[in-house]
């Protein structure tokens, strides 16, 4: 299934060179990534290693490519004022079922260190509502991130 998933990203357009500037789709969605990531204020080595994973799965890339993806994302996150920059770009180069694989991410990302903290919740849902993912794909993305990971707590405020 994460093969499944992540295809969708393989197609977004880019320059192959990580820029830290907002209107690159690779950069936004490495952005929004980390920021899931470091919602709780723990970036845990589970948490970081799958976001790596994503991202190399999602780009084909490795070594100091994918360092400086990863790097872009953080940093394009750091200085973000707000998660609309990013959410619109994909928005205008994800077509529906895209912008739910990318939740999905998300969510997988929040899982992967086998717990959801509410604030990870609170920024899948507001990611969610930006890239007009409905909100039953949103609960339903999470189920199955949830169920993939072995003694999950997931239980969301929308349930």
């Amino acid at each position: 299934m994460f093969e499944r998933v992540l295809s969708f990203l393989k197609d977004l357009p880019g320059d192959g060179r990580a820029r830290n500037n907002a209107d690159d789709p690779r950069v936004a969605a490495s952005a929004l990534l980390y920021h899931v990531m470091s919602a709780d204020g723990v970036r845990q080595d589970a948490e970081w290693e799958r976001f790596k994973a994503v991202l190399a799965e999602s780009y084909s890339i490795s070594g100091d490519e994918l360092d400086a993806l990863a790097a872009a994302g953080e940093r394009a996150d750091n200085e973000a004022i707000d998660l609309y920059a990013f959410t619109s770009v994909l928005k205008r180069q994800l077509d529906p079922d895209a912008r739910k694989a990318f939740i999905g991410l998300m969510w997988e990302i929040v899982y992967a260190d086998g717990e959801l903290h509410e604030l990870e919740d609170n920024i899948v849902w507001r990611v969610a509502e930006l890239m007009d993912v409905e909100r039953h794909d949103r609960v339903e993305a999470r189920r199955k991130a949830a169920a993939e990971v072995p003694g999950a707590a997931g239980t969301s405020s929308d349930e």
